[in-house]
């Protein structure tokens, strides 16, 4: 006799199929465009374009600018 939690997991899974086959007849243009999802990034955002003369200069910039969450600090 299957225990409710593996009846619950079973039902998880049959519904996990259901979505998978429906996102795979989707048209690939439509797939692709629901893969990304646009995160706003503070400060990195903000401006268009940036430059530097040299990677230190781009390195020192980010942990002077950038907050520690975007991973873009020296570990």
């Amino acid at each position: 006799m299957p225990t409710m939690e593996s009846a619950a997991a079973a039902q998880e899974l049959t519904a996990w199929i259901e979505e998978f086959e429906a996102a795979a007849k989707r048209p690939l243009p439509l797939r692709v465009r629901y893969a990304f999802i646009k995160t706003y990034r503070p400060v990195l955002d903000d401006e268009s374009f940036r430059a530097f003369d040299r990677t230190a200069d781009y390195r020192a910039w980010c942990e002077a600018a950038l907050p520690s969450w975007l991973g873009y600090g020296r570990v």
